[in-house]
């Protein structure tokens, strides 16, 4: 044999005793029986509120999520272990079978919940937690843009900035049901171009839950992405114009885009830099109506194109394309795959991600992609939907209908949406 067929194939060996051992201990981890004996620590502070029928019972309660966590690692390490067996197929150009992924829905707590009165009495003696740190909010990314950039977004009313969004999108190969289809999922049907998840668009009342902002949800280490991808043609696109405004803006962009250019081009480091003042004013640009329309477009657009490259997709439906959008490009073409449609969505998702997102759990891929385009079908119903088909038919056939100009005329009298009162 030839000795470096004979090293692959004790390499492969290998890798197979080692899935095969990690699916044993799992298989055994899972099986383990509820009243097996484990070892719990009642902290004094604890003990001493709790009475003795109380402490036997939260004892109790202690070993029943004791063996669940157990339980619940050992399963999410295999799933860990299947993914990166499955990236070094990818990389060999192998093809995926079931055999690649964990086929068993992660195991759920199944022991009696802890009494209501106990929980309280625990959670008296415990110290306060500390507070978390409120996330980045609107304010803070005009702020930031204000103060780093001398930049302040150009505003426009809901139904141009749909308009300029609409016109990007057939420009770049999108269709009006993808873009609205993403629009009602990531928005509900009613989101506006400054909304942030978190916030109610009509109310602007709640607190933020991430950075993701406009029309597709956009973090905001998306927006120093996609700036670092496109930012020449930004800029190219606002100077051909001839207008000294958009040149101006050209300008700053183009200071943006130095900014974004000290940390390498790799995801972690633009998470990390979002996070900064700098980071923070560059996703201001999703709420400018020159700049923001298209950003957005371009990263769906971007979607597509890696669909065609590595998968050979030349369409995509509304659904397909945010579920490449949720789950990441790649993940998300695996998952509309023969077999990545019949698995467990928690082979796709990291842990805290897949217990994150209610949508996700306890699905196979199938069942997530159905999942999504059920709430985009009711997400069409809703007014921001509706009024977005509108802008698509206007710039499909260059006349404004009669309820556009209605709805344009109300938000021009009454200011409606704009964001002028979060400054």
């Amino acid at each position: 044999m030839n000795p470096n067929c004979r090293s692959r194939c004790r390499t492969q060996s290998k890798r197979r005793l080692s899935l095969a051992a990690l699916a044993l201990t799992c298989a055994i981890g899972l099986l383990v029986l509820p009243n097996r004996a484990i070892a719990v620590t009642v902290a004094p502070e604890i003990a001493a509120r709790l009475s003795p029928a109380q402490l036997v019972t939260y004892r109790s309660y202690l070993i029943g999520r004791a063996d669940f966590e157990r339980q619940s690692q050992v399963y999410w390490t295999l799933v860990d272990e299947r993914r990166e067996h499955r990236k070094r197929k990818l990389a060999s150009r192998q093809i995926f079978t079931a055999d690649d992924y964990v086929l068993e829905q992660p195991p759920k707590y199944a022991g009696a919940p802890l009494p209501a009165d106990i929980a309280a009495l625990v959670m008296q003696a415990k110290p306060p937690a500390e507070p978390d740190k409120p996330m980045a909010a609107l304010a803070d990314f005009l702020g930031n843009a204000q103060t780093v950039f001398n930049f302040r977004p150009e505003r426009t009313t809901e139904h141009e900035f749909k308009r300029r969004y609409a016109a990007d999108a057939l420009a770049a190969g999108l269709s009006k049901d993808q873009v609205i289809r993403v629009y009602a999922l990531e928005t509900g049907g009613r989101g506006t171009f400054d909304m942030q998840a978190g916030i109610d668009p009509d109310t602007k009342q709640g607190r933020p839950i991430s950075s993701a902002m406009g029309y597709a949800q956009l973090l905001s280490a998306n927006s120093v992405s996609e700036l670092v991808r496109h930012g020449e043609q930004f800029i190219t696109r606002l100077e051909a114009s001839g207008q000294p405004a958009r040149i101006a803006k050209a300008a700053i962009l183009r200071t943006m885009l130095r900014e974004a250019r000290t940390v390498p081009n790799e995801w972690r480091d633009h998470q990390k830099f979002a996070l900064t003042p700098a980071g923070q004013g560059i996703h201001a640009i999703n709420l400018d109506a020159d700049i923001g329309p298209w950003l957005q477009v371009l990263k769906l657009k971007g979607l597509l194109e890696t669909a065609a490259k590595e998968a050979g997709r030349t369409s995509l439906s509304g659904a397909e394309l945010e579920l490449m959008n949720l789950a990441g490009p790649r993940t998300g073409l695996e998952m509309m795959q023969t077999v990545g449609r019949m698995m467990p969505t928690s082979n796709f998702f990291a842990e805290a991600a897949y217990y994150r997102n209610s949508v996700v759990r306890e699905k196979v891929g199938a069942q997530l992609l159905a999942a999504l385009d059920e709430r985009m079908q009711s997400g069409m119903s809703k007014p921001g939907s509706i009024d977005f088909a509108l802008a698509f038919d206007e710039i499909a056939t260059g006349v404004p209908s009669r309820q556009a100009r209605t709805a344009r005329d109300t938000e021009l009298q009454t200011g409606a949406h704009l964001f002028e009162a979060s400054r």
